[in-house]
């Protein structure tokens, strides 16, 4: 009895310290825009909520020069005393149209160093590759392949954005490359299809996009990071394109649970509301490895914050499931 009252307290920090251990594996990657104003956009972020920082988009200008927003170091430098880590994004859902011909053409190799450089030279964390639609197409392999070889020899990670509509176009062999993938789970309807209104990020879209990563194409639920979206789409009569959450909450407070919510005039915004959040964020705390969020300045402000929705449903599982 009185050795197993002295192994107790040992065996207690040994699961404690394995908890901690399987806690911090679990992501929180937030998205900001990649803007003037950069650094006072950062103190608007409570980065003691998000584990990764995406700055969106780094994208070549028309004479292949890449722009990087003023105040990305003070940004770094923020970031990194709150241990969260840092990454330029590249692409995007609008890119500028001749970034073709600066990742697939002769100025390839040109802009992968001066990935790298940059990731060097600000002390960022890595790259993340969010080229979309028309731009995963047979070159999409080379150019993540080479790019990866540049940022793993510097110590560099590489992630990428990624829609399931188009998953056939990613081949086994350039999904291995990333050390995480962010799935994004939204924008199965918008403004773009006038005629099918309806949620663009339902609960059941979020629970097929990850069965088919992870059993389907057979990725480690660790990879994984679940999207959710901070923004809604309008339709109907004079309805707006879109509206962020914040401003959702600002003008219509009794909103904020609903995913949909039904303007004056008829026209009705749909959205992911703080109920769907939670059960999104308790599916990816069960079968991924994190959550994605686009974008971070679409939050709410206080306690309306949808981050902070995910970060107390989080803190609230970690003691029912010890894992995080």
């Amino acid at each position: 009895m009185i050795k197993l009252k002295c192994f107790l307290p040992g065996l207690l920090l040994l699961i404690m310290a394995a908890t901690t251990s399987a806690q911090s594996k679990f992501r929180v990657v937030g998205y900001l825009r990649n803007q003037r104003g950069l650094a006072d956009a950062i103190k608007r972020v409570n980065l003691d909520r998000i584990t990764h920082l995406n700055i969106a988009f780094i994208n070549p200008d028309s004479t292949g020069s890449l722009l990087v927003a003023p105040g990305l170091k003070d940004v770094v430098l923020l970031a990194h005393s709150k241990n969260v880590k840092v990454l330029l994004s590249i692409g995007g859902g609008t890119p500028p149209k001749y970034l073709p011909v600066n990742i697939y053409g002769d100025k390839q190799d040109v802009l992968i160093t001066a990935l790298t450089n940059i990731a060097i030279s600000y002390n960022l964390d890595g790259i993340d590759v969010d080229l979309e639609g028309l731009l995963i197409n047979d070159n999409y392999e080379g150019f993540v392949t080479k790019l990866a070889a540049s940022l793993k020899v510097n110590g560099k990670l590489m992630t990428a954005a990624v829609a399931t509509y188009n998953a056939q176009k990613y081949t086994d062999k350039v999904l291995a490359l990333y050390d995480f993938i962010n799935v994004m789970s939204y924008d199965k309807t918008g403004p773009w299809r006038p005629n099918k209104p309806g949620l663009h990020a339902p609960y059941e879209m979020a629970v097929n996009d990850l069965d088919y990563w992870i059993n389907k194409r057979g990725i480690l639920k660790e990879k994984i990071s679940l999207g959710l979206p901070f923004y809604g789409y309008g339709f109907g009569a004079d309805a707006p394109e879109s509206m962020t959450y914040k401003q959702i909450v600002v003008q219509y407070p009794d909103a904020k649970d609903a995913d949909q919510l039904t303007l004056p005039g008829g026209a009705v915004v749909y959205y992911n509301g703080t109920q769907t959040i939670k059960t999104k964020t308790v599916l990816a705390l069960k079968t991924a490895g994190g959550v994605m969020v686009w974008q971070l300045l679409q939050d709410a402000d206080g306690e309306d914050s949808m981050l902070k929705v995910i970060d107390d449903t989080i803190r609230s599982q970690k003691e029912k499931m010890h894992y995080t």
